[in-house]
């Protein structure tokens, strides 16, 4: 097989990321080494090109005015500029890149003055992982999971790029199980690559503040012994957070400032932080100890190009949206209204399951805390038997994964989840009485 010689700008960027010793380039697999972003390509040179009187370089199509070519019948649904008919940049518009990092901050003060990257642009979270793992993962190598994780990542990290899953329990007892990843960061090989999603799907649990501690002080200690660390960090449901004591920040801004041998990779995203399912907008962000502006810089270029080669851009009328949203003095007030809604049903289906004792019998409600779920594990029945015969008899849907039923009480309506439970503790008696005949 002839290996393709290295593109010079690729090679360029890898020279900055190794530079004073960085561990940066170390890293990346062999797809993020060859990512680069094409400054002096098709659109470097539309760069050079603006404000020139005549511009025939993007493959964009403009009225004699100058405007966009656009259909009126579209432009009038939603009241937008003609500009959001265009092209947005690889990197996403640069004030929602901006805008996005100063929220990151108010979110996690413990990011300021942290060395950390401009959020890049991604269609939606999905992206942003295939998009971290084209950075890190090679074919063969190992990633460290917990045990319950979204079945998206199967397709992402094992199928699509060959690796294979290190996965360690997720909980020990009713706790995040630190000491389960601790073995697995400390275990034999120099580089690790470590996925971790909080608030976890499918089981809606973060880490309490002092478990948050508890993990940055193993991903130190694997730094310290030597370890060279990928930690992508899915913040998808951040913020959604209703006990006190559990941590409010990601842990993508201690771990950015923990140690030179660890590149923290945050993907987050609109999609749920602002209930924008169909908007497909969400953003990739680099952090590690000791990185300069211009080895940040050069991991947002291949991020950029990473998106270049997949997607061109993401959607820039989504993003416009989102930009006036922010904007607008209604959105913190409507969010935290959304917020609490969300929390409501969390904390009805506590109160369901204290109400119950006798659900105790048919199933255990897994540890959570935050998100859109909680899991239940199913005792003495098959729990894909189980998820059949409740749509098919109990006209109620829920999700089998890795032998427990995932719960989204963020669809289910609030004077509805008492019903849901008790479906689920009458289709497990049922089995268990056909089982026993």
């Amino acid at each position: 097989m002839i290996r393709r010689p290295l593109n010079p700008l690729a090679g360029e960027l890898n020279s900055i990321l190794s530079k004073d010793g960085c561990m940066a380039a170390s890293l990346l697999s062999e797809r993020g080494l060859r990512a680069y972003f094409p400054h002096h390509g098709i659109l470097g040179q539309g760069v050079d090109a603006k404000g020139c009187q005549i511009n025939a370089t993007l493959g964009t199509a403009k009225e004699d005015d100058g405007s966009p070519l656009h259909l009126k019948c579209l432009s009038e649904l939603l009241a937008i500029p003609p500009a959001s008919f265009l092209y947005a940049p690889s990197f996403g518009l640069p004030d929602l890149r901006k805008y996005w990092q100063q929220a990151q901050i108010e979110k996690n003060p413990s990011l300021a003055g942290v060395p950390h990257s401009v959020p890049v642009v991604t269609n939606a979270l999905t992206h942003a992982l295939f998009m971290a793992a084209q950075m890190v993962v090679g074919r063969g190598e190992k990633v460290i999971i917990p045990n319950y994780y979204w079945d998206n990542y199967d397709l992402i990290f094992t199928e699509a790029f060959g690796a294979t899953f290190d996965a360690f329990p997720t909980f020990r007892g009713r706790h995040f199980n630190v000491q389960g990843l601790r073995r697995k960061l400390l275990s034999r090989g120099d580089k690790k690559i470590v996925v971790l999603n909080f608030p976890n799907n499918p089981t809606g649990y973060t880490p309490t503040e002092e478990e948050a501690e508890a993990i940055c002080a193993v991903f130190l200690e694997a730094a310290r012994a030597g370890k060279r660390i990928a930690a992508i960090v899915d913040d998808a449901y951040f913020g959604l957070v209703y006990e006190k004591g559990v941590a409010r920040e990601s842990i993508f801004a201690k771990l950015a400032a923990l140690h030179e041998n660890i590149l923290a990779i945050k993907l987050d995203g609109a999609t749920k932080e602002d209930y924008v399912w169909g908007f497909r907008i969400g953003f990739i962000t680099f952090g590690m100890k000791g990185l300069s502006r211009d080895q940040l810089k050069a991991l947002e270029d291949k991020a950029g190009g990473l998106v270049r080669s997949t997607i061109s851009s993401s959607s820039n009328i989504a993003q416009r949206l989102l930009l006036a949203a922010y904007a607008n003095p209604r959105y913190a007030e409507e969010k935290r209204e959304k917020h609490a809604t969300l929390e409501k049903r969390y904390r009805t289906v506590k109160s369901i399951l204290r109400r119950h004792r006798e659900f105790r019998e048919s199933f255990v409600a897994m540890p959570f805390n935050s998100g859109y779920f909680m899991c239940v594990k199913p005792i003495g029945v098959d729990a894909d038997e189980l998820r059949s015969l409740l749509v098919s008899k109990y006209s109620t849907g829920t999700i089998m994964l890795d032998g427990l039923i995932r719960v989204a009480f963020s669809s289910v309506p609030t004077d509805k989840l008492e019903s849901l439970f008790v479906n689920i503790d009458a289709a497990v008696r049922e089995l268990r009485k056909k089982g026993g005949e």
